[in-house]
């Protein structure tokens, strides 16, 4: 009897362990997100009604193709290097049709914060040098043009326009669809002209939810600033021989400007569709001074400290209309 008693208990204290057991909550294992692949590539491809560059046109206010080819390596989630290749077609001054561009860098993320640093090259090849007798001290280099030679319209370029920056970015995602950016970028010698340029801004975007069909729209908009340097020596001018208003035998202060712009536009697979107005508070002579525009007609308004009359429509309001289309091989071609 005392044998089957304490069977009996033991069976019992068993039995009631296992059902507390089963009643008690279990914690879950956490998700972990997989490390994404180590190595990836995107690359992408555009058409443009105009290629806008810092709110100032690059194609002369025509339409532009662009394309690009970025490998990129994950250290892991939250590290990724990336090097790239990338073009566009453009309408210079200096008659070179297109815009090459060699970048670098690395993009670290810290939760909702994202930062992006690396370095820039803009390359122009195919350029010539116009150097005119009644704006400039220095004639073109043997290897770039003979003497004095100016565009029709009296302006002036160097034949290589090619420039560095370097650059750093961070954006906050408040959640899916809302985030914020800002960035800065410096040059040593913007468009090799021998001014300094500091380049710094704020972005916004709001993401909206897809409809049905899996487009999603999105608005943005974007307020940058531009403080330039002095040029070289190359694009002085003086008033002795009806250059401009001041004696800058040295160069000229480029001038300082704001850009912004707003658009809005709607994303469908690796396709993106967007519409954008652009404008900078930047006059028509001083856009003139600012990019030697071989299409700038004269006006005697337009002469200034900087500038001999010319005035350029390539810095004005513009709308934009891009369809792009960005694919990696990991998400797009697996």
């Amino acid at each position: 009897m005392k044998k089957f008693t304490i069977a009996a208990v033991a069976a019992f204290a068993v039995a009631s362990g296992a059902a507390s057991a089963a009643d008690l909550p279990v914690k879950a294992k956490p998700i972990v997100a997989p490390e994404p692949p180590a190595w990836d590539i995107a690359f992408g491809s555009a058409i443009a009604s105009d290629y806008v560059f810092r709110g100032v046109t690059q194609s002369n206010h025509k339409p532009s193709v662009a394309a690009y080819f970025e490998p990129r390596y994950n250290i892991n989630k939250d590290n990724q290097l990336y090097v790239g290749l990338g073009g566009a077609s453009i309408d210079f001054p200096n008659r070179a049709a297109g815009e090459v561009d060699v970048y670098g860098g690395w993009r670290p993320t810290f939760d909702k914060l994202a930062f992006d640093f690396g370095g820039w090259y803009y390359w122009y090849p195919g350029g010539q040098c116009f150097a005119s007798p009644v704006f400039n001290f220095q004639p073109c280099a043997p290897s770039g043009g003979v003497g004095f030679q100016a565009l029709p319209n009296g302006n002036a370029i160097k034949k290589d326009l090619s420039f560095v920056e370097a650059y750093a970015k961070v954006n906050y995602t408040f959640n899916d669809n809302f985030g914020v950016g800002a960035y800065v970028y410096y040059s040593p010698s913007v468009l090799n002209s021998g001014a300094t340029g500091v380049f710094f801004g704020g972005t916004a975007k709001y993401t909206f939810a897809a409809f049905a069909n899996g487009v999603q729209p999105y608005i943005s908009g974007e307020v940058g600033h531009w403080s330039l340097g002095t040029t070289s020596r190359f694009y002085g001018c003086t008033p002795a021989v009806g250059g401009c208003l001041a004696f800058n035998p040295n160069g000229i202060p480029l001038p300082d400007y704001t850009t912004w712009n707003v658009g809005v536009g709607w994303t469908w697979k690796v396709f993106t569709l967007d519409l954008r107005y652009i404008d900078t508070d930047l006059n028509k002579a001083n856009c003139n001074a600012f990019t030697g525009d071989h299409t700038a007609v004269f006006n005697v308004a337009g002469i200034n400290a900087i500038n001999g009359g010319n005035q350029s429509k390539w810095c004005g309001s513009t709308f934009v209309a891009r369809l792009s289309a960005d694919l990696t091989v990991n998400t797009n071609l697996k």
